[in-house]
């Protein structure tokens, strides 16, 4: 890829929207996959009353929308400004209880599981039918849409391709838990009839890369569940 275009990618720009202020690809095609669309507010007229707690708005309890799902709240319910990273806000936004304790549960991806993908790992990589796995290190880009594998050879697979992800375990840890060390995944390639399968599995050695390569199928296991939430949206 030449760098004009890997530049093309990753710009981004400033916008201003009625929720605040967010830091957006600047060619939307270019979005992370991971990301939510804003949602339409509930138009004032149509919400006369708290959405949780039915209190009547009126001068003294003003209504608020919440920047997740667009309802509208009085202060008490939607008094909690949270970081809503799927947006791309550049501050922490108004939210509601049940939106904001959602969005917690994101922070932690963001600001470690993502990290780790963006890292990666090394893998025993096997493509299709093929027998003989090939040494690869399988990271996650810098703009969060493709899967980049590189070894004796290099492998591109867009996020937004993928169709089936499954994390392969085995054992269980002292702690009553089963161990990650494998991924089953398969993708579509423009063109192609069926689907392309894919699996990695953790290597065996002693230098904290086999360590490494669980942590990031554990990312990648959260990574999974934020896309498919995307795709739903």
């Amino acid at each position: 890829m030449s760098s004009g275009v890997a530049a093309r990618r990753d710009a981004k720009k400033l916008v201003r929207s009625p929720s605040g202020l967010r830091m957006v690809p600047e060619h939307r095609a270019f979005g992370s996959p991971f990301g939510l669309e804003e949602p339409q507010w509930v138009p004032d007229k149509e919400c006369p009353r708290c959405m949780q707690c039915d209190a009547k708005f009126d001068f003294i309890t003003r209504k608020h929308h919440c920047r997740r799902c667009g309802k509208c709240f009085c202060d008490r319910c939607c008094s909690q400004k949270v970081p809503l990273r799927r947006m791309c806000f550049v501050d922490p936004v108004r939210q509601c209880a049940e939106c904001a304790l959602v969005s917690h549960r994101e922070a932690e991806f963001y600001d470690k599981q993502l990290k780790v993908l963006l890292n990666g790992a090394t893998f025993l990589v096997t493509f299709g039918d093929s027998e003989k796995p090939e040494t690869m290190v399988c990271r996650l880009s810098n703009n969060q849409r493709c899967l980049i594998l590189d070894g004796d050879s290099h492998h591109e697979i867009e996020i937004a391709h993928v169709c089936t992800v499954q994390i392969l375990t085995e054992g269980f840890t002292p702690g009553g838990s089963t161990r990650a060390t494998g991924m089953f995944l398969q993708y579509t390639v423009p063109g192609a009839e069926a689907a392309t399968q894919l699996r990695l599995m953790a290597g065996e050695d002693a230098n904290g890369s086999k360590r490494q390569a669980a942590a990031w199928l554990v990312a990648m296991h959260k990574a999974t569940k934020l896309l498919y939430e995307s795709r739903d949206q």
